[in-house]
């Protein structure tokens, strides 16, 4: 069985000694580590460290000033590319904010959500609910009353449709009766035309059936014709 090893808390060495010992373990494998990752994965790096004492102590793949520099520069960079997005972040931040305080005021409208409420807030929502109500009520005659008018307006307008059509009508009703009234008219003149016809042929016809009854009287007779 393996013993197990024990922890090390990480916490302040009190001990000078200890901790400039431990200090100067930590530090090579520190370097060490920081050494390999930059072969391993081809990267750039910069370690500095202070000891207790003040002492300096650094390591860099190149140049420690072209790090910081790199630093620097990148630090400039992203701060100026994270402001919009920290504006906008603050923007969404505030307005989600606003639309939670504006959903509870819909649900304390709605009458839910009341128990946190005082007597004033609840007498303030109570006014804000009855203003409410009364700007719907004046909305709603407005509406009734939009309604009513273009109703009217109709009315109007079918009655006035209405009126033309009966003029129409009676237009052609006495139209009808003047054109029944000349046909009458025509075939009383034209019956009385034929009536005097006939009688004239028939006048005609008699004297010369008389005509003709004399000459034949007179052949009877022996005498003389007379043309």
């Amino acid at each position: 069985m393996k013993p197990t090893s024990k922890k090390i808390k990480i916490e302040k060495i009190d001990n000078l000694p200890a901790r400039q010992v431990t200090y100067s373990k930590r530090r090579r494998g520190l370097l060490k580590k920081a050494g390999e990752l930059s072969v391993l994965c081809d990267c750039e790096f910069s370690v500095i460290i202070f000891s207790a004492t003040g002492k300096l102590c650094e390591s860099s793949s190149s140049s420690t000033k072209d790090v910081i520099a790199r630093y620097e520069s990148h630090i400039e960079n992203v701060g100026k590319l994270d402001r919009p997005s920290l504006e906008l972040e603050h923007d969404c931040i505030r307005l989600s904010r606003e639309l939670a305080n504006k959903s509870g005021n819909i649900r304390q409208m709605n009458g839910e959500d009341l128990e946190g409420l005082n007597i004033d807030e609840l007498q303030r929502l109570e006014k804000e609910i009855e203003g409410c109500l009364n700007r719907v009520n004046q909305t709603k005659e407005e509406k009734f009353s939009s309604e009513v008018l273009e109703l009217e307006a109709k009315g109007a307008e079918l009655m006035d449709a209405s009126n033309q059509l009966r003029q129409d009508i009676g237009m052609l009703s006495n139209g009808s009766v003047t054109f029944e009234s000349e046909i009458s008219t025509a075939e009383e003149g034209w019956l009385s035309e034929s009536a005097t016809n006939a009688s004239s042929c028939l006048s005609t016809d008699s004297s010369l059936d008389d005509h003709s009854g004399t000459d034949t009287l007179s052949l009877k007779l022996g005498l003389p014709y007379g043309g």
